[in-house]
C-alpha cells in the first residue's frame, strides 16, 4: 500500500516524520503565511497594517475546510464574502450602539445557524464572528473605512491562496491524516479490549466495558472524520478512481472496527473457566500485536510509504490453534466444550483481522466492486440548505438553542461594554465565543483552560515586552505565537490561549499601547467566562439528564435497525451494501453519543444529575449488545437450511419485539400500554429463557448464541427503563 504523498523520496525517516505530522504540517502552512505578512510589512515600512494583516490569517486559518481543489476555491469565496459582510458590518454601525447591538444579536444567530447545513459552514460561520471582533480592534485605532476590513480580507486572502497550492502540492495528505488516525485509535480501541482477556479471579468486566465504550466513541469520531474528508473528494458519492485505494483502506478500517468491537461470549465466563489455562493469555498476545500492526499501519499512511505487514500476528494464531488443541483433547465438561467453541469463533473473527492487515501490505482495487458508494449527508441544493436551517428552528433543537444563548451572551457582554465605557472591551465579546460552548461540561473546561491561559500569557508578557522593546523583534516574536497557537489550539487550550494572549500583546505594543492592555485583558478576559457560563446554565440550558431518555431511545433503536439489517443477510448472504453500512455507523455513533451524554453530565451540577448507577448500566449494556451484534455482522455468511431460518427468525422476532417496547416507553413515560406489554415482555423472558446452552460450533449455534446473549439482557433493560420512567413521572408531576 503506498500513496506517493511526499514529494521528498530522499529526505531521512526522521525527517519525513515531523513533514507528516499533521500539527507540524499545518503549523509551517501558517508560518509561511505570517512570515510573509511580517516581510511585506518591513518591506513597506507600514507598521500599521500589521495587526489586521495578522488577525486576517488567523481568521482564515481558523475557517479552513477539508475539501479538494475546487471545493476549497469555492470555501474561500464564501469565506471572504462572509469576512467582508462581518467587518463592513462593524465598521458601518460602530457609531450606532443600538443599531450595532441588534446587527450583533442577529448576524451572530444567524452565523451559528448556517452550521446547520453542515460542519464546513459552521467552521466558516464561528470564524466570520471572531473577525467582527477582531475589526473592532482597529475601530479603537481609529482606522477609516476601507483600511481595517480590506487588511483583514487581505490577509484572509493571502492564507487562503496559500491553502490552495499545498492542497494542489499534496492533494492526499488531509485524507491519510485522518485514516492515520482512524487506525491509532482502534490501536488504542484493541489494546484497552485486550485487558478483558486477563484471566483474573472474579472478572468485573464493567469498568472495562465503560473505558472500551469511551474509545470505541473515539473511534467512531475517527471514522466520521475520515468519511467526511472522501466525501469532499467525492462527486455524488462516488470517488474516482484516483482515490479507491483510500476508498478500500477505509472500508477495511471499518470492517476491522465491527470485528474488534464484537464480543462472542460473556468474559467473566471465560475468564472462570479458562484461569489456570494460558488460552486468554495468548488471545490477549494477539490483540496486542494487532495493535501494534494498526499503529504501523498508521504510520505508513501519514508517511507516505509502503506498509509491510509482519509476521507476528500470525506467529500468535499459530500458538492459540496449539493451545486450543490441547484443550480440546483433555476437555472434561459439557460446558468446557461449548466455551471451547466460543473461543474458536472468537479465533475466526481475529484471524479474518490480521487478513485484514495483511491485506494492506498489497492492497488490490477491484474498479468493478459495486459496493464502494458513501452516504452523503451534506446538503447539495439550496433548497436542502432552507429545509435544514428550517427544521433547527425549534426549542428541542441544540443548535437553536445555542445560536440564541451566545448570541443573547454576545449582547450582553456588548451592554457591559457600553455601560462600563471600557476602552478594550472586545475582549469581553471574543471570550464569550471562544468559552460558550454548546453544554455545561464544554464550557466549564473552556473556562478553567481559557483563565489559566490568559494570566500565564499576561505573566509572561511582562517580561517580553521589556525583553523586545522594537517593533521588529515583536514582529517575530507575533510570528511565532501565532504559529504556536495553532500547533496547539486543538490539543492544549491552555497553551493557545497562553500564545494567543502573547501574540495580542505584541499587536497593541505596534501601538504603543503593550503595557497599557494588561490588567483590561484580564478583567475582560474574566467577565466574560462570567457571562458564558451564565448563559450556559440559566439560558435554555441542556442538561445531560434531560437528554438521557431520549439518546438511549435512538441507541436502542439504532442497534434494533442494525441487527435486523444483519440477520436479513443470514439469507441473502455476505454484503457491504450502502444501507447495512449505514445501519452500522448509526448504531456506533447512537453509542458513541450516549457515552458523551453520561460523560457530560457528570461534570454539570449534582442536583443536575440522575440515576448515575443505572445510566453507567445502561450504558454497559447496549455497548455489550452493540458487542454481541457486531459480532454477529463479522461472521454474517448465507445459510441454506429453511427450519434454521425459522429458529432464528422466531428468536429475533421477540428481540425486534422487546427493543420496540423499551423505546416506546422510554420516548413516552406515560404510555401505559407500552407499560403493560414490557411487564409482559418481562415475565416471558424470565419465564421461558432462551433455546439452551449450545455445544457444537456450527454457524446456527453462533448465530443462536449472540441473539440468547442479547434476549438475556433485556429483562435487565427492562427493570432500569422501568426505574427511568419514574424518575420521568416525578420529574414531572415536580
Amino acid at each position: 500500500m503506498s500513496f506517493s504523498l511526499p514529494r521528498f523520496p530522499s529526505m531521512p525517516l526522521t525527517l519525513r516524520e515531523y513533514w507528516a505530522n499533521h500539527r507540524i504540517n499545518d503549523s509551517i502552512r501558517v508560518l509561511i503565511a505570517l512570515m510573509g505578512v511580517a516581510l511585506y510589512a518591513g518591506y513597506a515600512g507600514r507598521t500599521d497594517i500589521v495587526t489586521p494583516l495578522v488577525l486576517g490569517v488567523i481568521a482564515s486559518a481558523l475557517a479552513e475546510v477539508d475539501d479538494h481543489l475546487w471545493g476549497r476555491v469555492k470555501a474561500l469565496g464564501v469565506t471572504l464574502t462572509c469576512f467582508a459582510v462581518a467587518s463592513f458590518s462593524v465598521e458601518l454601525l460602530y457609531d450606532w450602539p443600538w443599531l450595532f447591538a441588534l446587527g450583533l444579536t442577529v448576524s451572530s444567530f444567524g452565523f451559528i445557524m448556517l452550521g446547520a447545513i453542515g460542519e464546513r459552514y459552521g467552521t466558516i460561520a464561528f470564524a466570520s464572528l471572531l473577525l467582527a471582533v477582531y475589526t473592532m480592534l482597529g475601530m479603537e485605532q481609529g482606522s477609516d473605512l476601507w483600511l481595517q476590513p480590506m487588511m483583514l480580507l487581505s490577509g484572509a486572502f493571502w492564507y487562503g491562496l496559500l491553502s490552495l497550492v499545498w492542497i494542489v502540492i499534496w492533494p492526499h495528505r488531509p485524507v491519510q491524516h485522518r485514516l492515520a488516525a482512524v487506525f491509532r485509535q482502534t490501536a488504542t480501541y484493541m489494546e484497552t479490549k485486550s485487558s478483558l482477556f486477563h484471566p483474573v479471579a472474579e472478572l468485573v468486566p464493567q469498568p472495562t466495558r465503560i473505558a472500551a465504550a469511551n474509545q470505541n466513541a473515539q473511534v467512531v469520531a475517527a471514522l466520521n472524520q475520515a468519511k467526511a474528508s472522501l466525501l469532499a473528494r467525492a462527486r455524488r458519492g462516488r470517488l474516482t478512481q484516483r482515490h479507491q485505494t483510500l476508498l478500500q483502506t477505509y472500508f477495511i478500517a471499518q470492517d476491522i472496527h465491527e470485528r474488534v468491537s464484537s464480543s462472542h461470549y460473556r468474559y467473566q465466563d471465560l475468564a472462570a473457566h479458562f484461569f489456570h489455562s494460558d488460552i486468554l493469555f495468548r488471545f490477549e498476545a494477539l490483540l496486542n500485536v494487532q495493535a501494534r500492526a494498526c499503529r504501523e499501519v498508521a504510520q505508513a499512511l501519514s508517511l507516505g510509504i509502503s506498509y509491510q505487514h509482519h509476521h507476528a500476528g500470525q506467529q500468535a494464531l499459530t500458538a492459540i490453534q496449539q493451545s486450543m488443541a490441547y484443550l480440546a483433547k483433555h476437555q472434561d465438561s459439557h460446558t468446557r466444550t461449548a466455551l471451547l467453541n466460543q473461543l474458536q469463533f472468537l479465533y475466526k473473527n481475529l484471524e479474518t483481522v490480521e487478513q485484514q492487515l495483511a491485506s494492506l501490505s498489497n492492497l488490490a482495487v477491484d474498479s468493478r466492486a459495486q459496493e464502494n458508494e458513501l452516504a452523503d449527508p451534506d446538503a447539495r441544493s439550496l433548497g436542502e440548505m432552507v429545509f435544514r436551517i428550517r427544521q433547527q428552528l425549534t426549542f428541542r433543537s441544540l443548535r437553536f438553542r445555542h445560536a440564541v444563548r451566545l448570541s443573547l451572551s454576545l449582547l450582553a457582554g456588548y451592554g457591559v461594554i457600553q455601560g462600563l465605557s471600557l476602552e478594550h472591551g472586545f475582549w469581553i465579546l471574543m471570550t464569550i465565543q471562544f468559552v460558550c460552548q454548546t453544554n455545561y461540561s464544554a464550557t466549564r473546561s473552556k473556562l478553567k483552560e481559557r483563565i489559566v491561559g490568559t494570566v500565564a500569557g499576561l505573566l509572561l508578557g511582562v517580561p517580553a515586552l521589556y525583553l523586545f522593546p522594537d517593533p521588529s523583534s515583536q514582529l517575530a516574536l507575533m510570528v511565532v505565537t501565532g504559529v504556536l497557537f495553532f500547533a496547539f489550539r486543538t490539543v492544549q487550550y491552555t497553551l493557545a490561549t497562553l500564545f494567543i494572549t502573547l501574540l495580542v500583546l505584541m499587536c497593541f505594543s505596534q501601538f504603543g499601547e503593550g503595557f497599557a492592555v494588561i490588567l483590561p485583558r484580564l478583567g475582560d478576559t474574566v467577565i466574560g467566562c462570567l457571562i458564558a457560563v451564565a448563559a450556559v446554565r440559566y439560558v435554555l440550558p441542556d442538561w445531560q439528564a434531560h437528554r438521557l431518555r431520549g439518546i438511549m431511545t435512538e441507541a436502542l433503536q439504532a442497534n434494533r435497525d442494525y441487527l435486523a439489517h444483519v440477520i436479513a443477510q443470514y439469507r441473502v448472504g455476505k454484503r457491504d451494501t450502502l444501507a447495512y453500512r449505514v445501519a452500522r455507523r448509526q448504531a456506533h455513533n447512537a453509542d458513541a453519543e450516549l457515552t458523551t451524554a453520561i460523560s457530560n453530565m457528570l461534570a454539570e451540577p449534582g442536583r443536575y444529575r440522575t440515576n448515575i448507577e443505572e445510566t453507567f448500566r445502561f450504558l454497559c449494556l447496549n455497548n455489550a449488545m452493540l458487542s454481541y451484534i457486531s459480532a454477529l455482522g463479522a461472521h454474517r455468511s448465507r445459510m441454506d437450511d429453511e427450519v434454521n431460518h425459522q429458529k432464528v427468525a422466531q428468536l429475533h422476532r421477540d428481540i425486534h419485539q422487546g427493543l420496540t417496547q423499551l423505546t416506546e416507553l422510554l420516548a413516552q413515560p406515560t404510555n401505559h400500554d407500552a407499560l403493560l406489554a414490557l411487564q409482559t415482555t418481562d415475565d416471558m423472558h424470565q419465564t421461558h429463557g432462551g433455546y439452551g446452552e449450545p455445544v457444537d460450533n456450527t454457524p446456527l449455534t453462533m448465530v443462536l448464541q449472540q441473539l440468547q446473549l442479547i434476549q438475556r439482557m433485556l429483562p435487565e433493560l427492562n427493570q432500569l427503563t422501568l426505574t427511568l420512567r419514574q424518575q420521568a413521572l416525578k420529574q414531572s408531576r415536580a
